[in-house]
């Protein structure tokens, strides 16, 4: 039997993922891998959820006024569906990092939060076609991102790392939701 083991150390933390390959036993795949497959799981459950909710008034985005730095409608699915991958990874390596277990719970909480809030935003905007509303309810989700991300670099940097994509995202997304409700 081969076993060949991966480590990668991050941020000299002692952070470590471990990947066995157990030639005629298949993959076994550690907890310290699990979670943040199980956490992006949740996450992208949670926006599948949210299009399930909201999938009858998707084409509100089409019959808007938008700026002109409106990306087109196909980009949106990519780019979450990346999100929120990158949201369960980071939760993933938060849950299962050795170190300032004292920190994880807040951690975790801010990430559950940041999400419940993140599926509301959907239907705040394309359900209720609120667009002021929506874009107040984007900034108390940025808020809820920060705190997260702060949260996550306590107990892994990496993990607060991973966030930026996302920070960067609901950035923009709360200028083009201000965009659209100054035009509508």
């Amino acid at each position: 039997m081969i076993v060949l083991t991966i480590f990668v150390t991050l941020n000299n933390k002692n952070t470590s993922f471990c990947i066995q390959y157990l030639k005629k036993g298949g993959i076994f795949i550690k907890p310290c891998i699990k979670f943040p497959i199980i956490f992006s799981a949740i996450s992208l459950g949670v926006g599948g959820l949210a299009a399930i909710f909201t999938r009858e008034n998707m084409d509100i985005y089409e019959r808007i006024n938008q700026p002109f730095f409106s990306p087109p409608s196909w980009v949106f699915p990519i780019v979450w569906a990346i999100l929120y991958i990158l949201m369960g990874i980071g939760a993933g390596l938060v849950w299962c990092a050795p170190r300032n277990a004292d920190k994880k719970p807040a951690a975790i909480f801010y990430f559950g939060l940041q999400l419940v809030v993140n599926f509301f935003w959907s239907i705040i905007f394309f359900n209720l076609q609120m667009f002021k509303a929506s874009f107040v309810w984007l900034v108390f989700l940025l808020a809820l991102i920060l705190l997260m991300v702060s949260a996550f670099a306590k107990v892994s940097k990496v993990a607060a790392y991973l966030q930026i994509p996302y920070i960067a995202w609901v950035f923009f997304a709360g200028i083009l939701n201000l965009g659209i409700a100054i035009l509508n």
